[in-house]
């Protein structure tokens, strides 16, 4: 999946009202996808939360077939910043 399919995945996901505080997806090589409430851009700024894993991965979350509890345990996601955010974000994804 491209960067711009992931970024429309994440749109989607919050469109109806996402969290206050900012997160991103980092996906390495691929790029980032950074988000606030229910924005949602590529750019690569200071976030409260951000979320390290392969794109692929974030596919997989998005399509419902990583659960997020998982891909943390399982070390397919590594979590920098506010935790709290992240758990919030579970919520939505």
């Amino acid at each position: 999946m491209s960067l711009e399919q992931l970024t429309e995945g994440v749109r989607e996901k919050v469109s109806s009202g996402g969290i206050e505080e900012s997160v991103k997806f980092d996906l390495g090589d691929t790029g980032q996808i950074f988000l606030q409430g229910s924005d949602v851009s590529n750019e690569d700024a200071e976030a409260d939360c951000t979320i390290k894993m392969t794109s692929e991965d974030l596919a997989d979350l998005l399509s419902g077939d990583l659960d997020p509890t998982a891909a943390f345990m399982g070390g397919k996601m590594q979590v920098e910043g506010d935790m709290s955010v992240a758990m919030k974000l579970g919520s939505i994804v």
